[in-house]
């Protein structure tokens, strides 16, 4: 069966490879000449071709568009220029994920072998179960933590700012990252004035396969003992300069160089099916992180929107240990004693059987005041206190996973609304 391809190769080099298959044609045919990554990736959405050859110097192309055509199951080969330039420019391909390489001066037929090995490299890869999110697992040896929970203010940047500082204060090296495409806040949170957010810096290097650990290092900033920080963006509107395949980069950096990568994501779920829309990172984010902290409110709507929200995330987050945190506990909002008011309500709704709560604490307030954490601020505090437990536990479950409960999915939330 002949092979159809598209061409995207700039300069003199397209002309001698549609020259040279010409006899070819059996086995590979250019479907079409493409002028810029966007008519490359227009006609790979059409399902015009099953591999694409791309210029090393084409203008525009990122990680983004590698882990595009990965996705949608075309084979991908790089055109290198020859000597000393084509191998600088297939280590930063190489970084961007390409696999696959030819030079200006082989021989047309030897590139077609290698563009059709491409193809069939990728058909096989297809034809394998998916990971989650079709993603790999981010590098060993660092785990990662998601702090994530349904919509609303229930605390997620408090709890993941605090839990990255006790497992530094443990001894653990941190990356905390404002993953937040909504309302990124880790920064004013932690006292951190930045006009140009690290995490997009980051993201941007990442993109165009420039990303190590020394711009990592370059970029984050230090917050006390062991924690260093990516910020996020607080304007919403920025939400899609945090491309995922990108993102994915940043991970697998910060897990290779750190123990704990903790991620402050946005509430709720709206379009993780969508490849990229603004749950896109939610998504890449929760297919590979070790543990996910679903964080919900105290009260009878944070409660039922957590209830909620822990029925989708075996569908979710399937690989990763998830451990429910209900936040600003409280009598004047579920009844006393609130502690054991809110794990029976949580028993009854969904089956959850252990829940950690996080009392409500004026010193809560008074941290976020002085941009500081608990344990530096008001390190006896009662809310620190349970935060430390906390961050114990995560590391507890990361060692000895534990399958979620089973749920039923019919059961109600009536006993909170009906009952004082």
């Amino acid at each position: 069966m002949t092979l159809p391809v598209l061409l995207a190769v700039p300069g003199p080099a397209e002309a001698r490879l549609l020259t040279g298959w010409e006899p070819l044609r059996r086995e590979v045919v250019v479907v079409r000449r493409c002028a810029d990554v966007a008519d490359v990736l227009a006609a790979v959405g059409a399902g015009l071709a099953r591999a694409v050859v791309l210029g090393a110097d084409l203008p525009g192309c990122d990680s983004e568009t590698v882990a595009d055509l990965g996705r949608r199951g075309v084979g991908l080969v790089v055109l290198l220029p020859a000597g000393a330039p084509g191998e600088d420019a297939e280590r930063r391909w190489r970084g961007l994920g390409a696999g696959r390489f030819a030079v200006e001066d082989q021989a047309p037929g030897e590139v077609a072998r290698e563009v059709l090995a491409a193809a069939a490299a990728q058909e096989t890869a297809s034809s394998q179960p998916p990971a989650p999110q079709d993603l790999p697992a981010v590098g060993a040896p660092g785990r990662t933590l998601a702090v994530w929970g349904p919509h609303g203010s229930c605390g997620r940047t408090t709890i993941a700012v605090n839990v990255a500082a006790e497992l530094a204060a443990a001894g653990r090296s941190v990356l905390l990252v404002d993953a937040d495409t909504r309302a990124a806040s880790v920064g004013q949170a932690l006292g951190i004035l930045d006009d140009a957010p690290s995490l997009l810096a980051c993201v941007r290097a990442a993109a165009d396969g420039r990303f190590d650990a020394t711009v990592l290092a370059a970029r984050a900033a230090c917050v006390g003992e062991g924690v260093d920080v990516l910020t996020g963006a607080p304007d919403g509107a920025r939400w899609g300069e945090l491309r995922p395949a990108a993102l994915r980069r940043v991970l697998e950096v910060g897990a290779l160089t750190h123990d704990w990568t903790v991620l402050d994501l946005p509430g709720g779920s709206d379009d993780l099916a969508e490849e990229s829309g603004r749950d896109a990172v939610l998504a890449t984010v929760l297919g590979v992180a070790d543990v996910v902290l679903v964080v919900g409110a105290a009260d009878p709507v944070g409660l039922q929107r957590l209830a909620r929200t822990w029925l989708r995330l075996p569908d979710l987050a399937p690989d990763a240990v998830v451990v429910p945190v209900v936040n600003r506990v409280r009598a004047a909002a579920v009844g006393a004693p609130p502690e054991r008011r809110v794990r029976d309500l949580l028993r009854r709704a969904v089956g959850i059987e252990d829940v950690r709560t996080v009392p409500q604490d004026t010193a809560v307030d008074e941290a976020l005041l002085a941009g500081r954490t608990l344990l530096e601020h008001a390190a006896r505090s009662s809310a620190r206190t349970v935060l430390r437990g906390l961050a114990a536990h995560v590391e507890d479950v990361a060692d000895a996973p534990e399958p979620l409960p089973e749920q039923d999915p019919t059961t109600g939330f009536d006993p909170l609304l009906a009952r004082s």
